[in-house]
């Protein structure tokens, strides 16, 4: 999820073609590619960096206090449960696949615990849906358009646990939405810090008459009225309603649908509210509304890669676990005799040993791998629902520095941006004071995604006039590009559509010794990088319960990982 989770076809093949075909290769998150990254690069006008000290003059917001809320003692609670379990007799050799954040979560808390993870990651980058690379200019340029909130209690703990804190960049508390009636202008969701939550979402609601009529916002609330009474039982009962369905069953107008929850669906999920489950938005609200900060909002101060994965990776081996690179998985091998895994055959032969496997790719890299032999037992056959979502991310830079912009996360309204943001000026190594770096979320990208690059920047550009009338034209004739990146995911998300929460599976597999970790599996936070981490700490936990049997496996196993080839 690119906003709210980490920020989720007409023009594709079938799926099952679509899998095939890139299961021979092309870059991707693991064994074979339904993640297939394409990158564009232009240039128009090379420009160097000085090699100076990086000049900041963004001002950011103090970090609030999230440390007394009960979510964030909940997930400090499940983090300091790895820290002092017992110390294991005989650690056991985890082998994990995927270094995206659930893999990395996987693998910190059971080396937190005393065990030891080999994480193996297929690609050269870590991170995962939170990649990132770097262009020849030195510019870096990402998979998606990430947010850190307040409402993320176990990814803030992961950042003061690994003392990093200071690397997120927060922002003012309010939701900025650009006018489509009045292009270049703004409607702004104010949360006053005086007022406690549900009082300061209330307020910011009511103050706000730009996007929303009285009526409108009263006929919202009374529909509102049964998740409020109703709590985590109904949230969960609307999993077989669409957006747009619950909407007109509670007699809310379709303006409001029109006016906010397009845009909250698209930051969501990359998807429409005819098609978003409204299980999702409930969460969502649920998590703003009774939260004070938690739908505050927070940027990396730089690239994922090096300012969040790599911090997880040095404490992984610090306590004597380890992480590789290139290591791509070409088949999960079974025991002939009761169709365990046996090992992990990688794509250049070796043969990779452990006490406990687990899967912390995105799922349909997961169904591509899954033994014939496991295909038709329900908790397998039921992940054939979940299927991600296709996103573009779009980095443009500008010969000049646009004015009609915020220190902060825009929702565009747009028909075919999500969300975007200025860069160089929301985030501290991106910083630049001369000229622009818009980085946005081009969703739904359904049936964009096999379009050239060169028609969906010229698409994207059309929007930009829109938003910024007296400094972009389509045409260039105003604000000139100077270079673009444009980064395809054809399967990012899990698309949360209706029905889907029945299939979504726990971490501990029926397969002894196998399990999964992922945004798509069972957790309260859905696809994002919250869910994300938090998977890994369930998963990490099932591991730790297992402990007993696992060790009993076979003492030919818990000697050490095994690696031949």
């Amino acid at each position: 999820m690119v906003v709210f989770g980490n920020v989720s076809a007409a023009n594709l093949p079938h799926q099952n073609g679509l899998l095939k075909a890139i299961s021979s290769g092309g870059c991707d998150l693991m064994g074979h590619s339904s993640f297939r990254i394409s990158t564009s690069f232009r240039t128009r006008t090379r420009r160097r960096r000085s090699a100076g000290p990086l000049q900041v003059v963004s001002v950011d917001i103090p970090r609030p206090e999230l440390e007394n809320t009960v979510n964030f003692l909940e997930a400090a609670s499940l983090s300091a449960s790895f820290r002092s379990a017992p110390r294991p007799a005989k650690p056991l050799k985890v082998v994990i696949a995927g270094a995206g954040l659930a893999g990395l979560s996987t693998a910190k808390y059971l080396a937190d615990a005393g065990h030891i993870p080999l994480l193996l990651e297929a690609r050269d980058v870590l991170g995962g849906k939170i990649a990132a690379w770097k262009d020849e200019d030195g510019d870096w340029y990402e998979t998606g358009l990430h947010i850190f909130f307040g409402a993320y209690p176990n990814v803030q703990n992961l950042f003061g646990e690994l003392g990093i804190n200071d690397r997120l960049q927060w922002k003012e508390h309010s939701m900025i939405f650009a006018m489509p009636s009045k292009p270049g202008e703004f409607s702004r969701f104010d949360f006053p810090d005086v007022l406690p939550a549900p009082l300061n979402g209330i307020w910011a609601i009511l103050r706000n008459n730009e996007m929303l009529t009285w009526p409108e916002k009263i006929k919202f609330a009374i529909g509102l009225l049964p998740a409020m009474v109703g709590g985590q039982a109904y949230v969960e009962a609307q999993d077989g309603l669409s957006v747009e369905q619950w909407m007109r069953k509670q007699g809310v107008p379709d303006r409001v649908t029109d006016e906010v929850f397009i845009a909250m669906s698209k930051a969501l999920n990359f998807i429409n509210p005819d098609e978003l489950s409204m299980q999702c938005i409930l969460i969502a609200l649920n998590r703003f509304l009774q939260e004070k900060h938690g739908s505050k909002m927070a940027f990396l101060d730089g690239n994922p890669p090096e300012r969040l994965c790599m911090p997880i990776v040095e404490h992984i081996r610090s306590l004597g676990g380890e992480v590789r690179l290139n290591s791509r998985i070409k088949k999960i091998e079974l025991d002939e005799n009761d169709a365990t895994v046996k090992s992990f055959l990688l794509t250049d032969g070796t043969t990779i040993q452990g006490d406990a496997y687990v899967f912390a790719t995105p799922v349909d890299i997961l169904k591509l791998l899954v033994p014939d032999s496991w295909k038709e037992i329900p908790y397998f056959k039921r992940l054939e629902k979940l299927v991600g979502v296709p996103v573009i991310n779009v980095h443009i830079w500008f010969d000049r520095k646009l004015k009609n912009t915020y220190d902060h996360l825009l929702f565009s309204r747009s028909n075919l941006l999500s969300v975007y943001a200025d860069m160089s000026l929301t985030c501290k190594e991106y910083y630049d004071p001369n000229r622009s770096m818009l980085e946005l979320v081009f969703a739904p990208a359904e049936e964009w995604i096999s379009r050239t690059d060169s028609d969906i920047i010229d698409a994207t550009m059309k929007e930009l006039e829109r938003l910024f009338p007296d400094e972009i034209s389509a045409d260039q004739s105003k604000a000139k590009i100077l270079k673009y990146h444009v980064v395809k995911t054809p399967r990012s998300v899990y698309k949360t559509i209706p029905d889907c929460e029945p299939c979504r599976p726990l971490q501990r597999s029926p397969i002894k010794g196998f399990y999964l970790a992922g945004d798509y599996t069972k957790q309260k936070y859905l696809a994002s990088m919250e869910g994300a981490v938090l998977s890994g700490k369930f998963c990490s936990q099932s591991i730790l319960q297992d402990y007993e049997m696992l060790a009993a496996s076979g003492p030919q196993k818990l000697s050490e990982a095994t690696v031949s080839t």
